[in-house]
């Protein structure tokens, strides 16, 4: 019964999400005229990490790229457990199996952040190091 319940509810919530989805973006691009859309874009870009075409960028430009794009859908993941867990624990009703299951895949998603968050570190600082670089690539303000 509570499965048919979670089903439900997700299938709702991605319908929501699809919705929102559909009905912002349209209404943003229809307002833009085509220079307006692209200045609007290259601001976008910049405020996002300053994401350069791949022909202007360096080898490590693109490998920090890419290793800050991974280590950020690691970070979501493990948030998404985050919550998951605390959902669990809160609806585990008593059950003590079930709130030792959400214990468990509660540290276990807070080691993980750790990690994430120990590997981003290093890879900033073996960035840094590299030579011809500044760290910049990045896009770590240390102020």
């Amino acid at each position: 019964m509570m499965k048919k319940i979670y089903k439900i509810l997700a299938k709702i919530l991605v319908s929501l999400i699809l919705l929102f989805t559909l009905s912002v973006i349209p209404s943003a691009i229809a307002g833009t005229t085509g220079g307006e859309l692209e200045s609007q874009l290259q601001k976008a870009g910049g405020s996002w990490g300053g994401v350069r075409p791949l022909g202007s960028a360096s080898l490590t430009g693109i490998v920090a790229t890419v290793v800050k794009v991974f280590l950020g859908l690691l970070g979501i993941i493990f948030l998404i457990l985050i919550i998951y867990a605390g959902f669990m624990w809160m609806t585990a009703a008593g059950d003590e199996e079930k709130v030792t299951k959400a214990k468990d895949t509660l540290q276990r998603a807070v080691i993980g952040l750790i990690i994430i968050t120990a590997a981003y570190s290093i890879t900033y600082f073996v960035f840094k190091a590299l030579p011809g670089s500044d760290g910049s690539d990045l896009n770590i303000t240390t102020e």
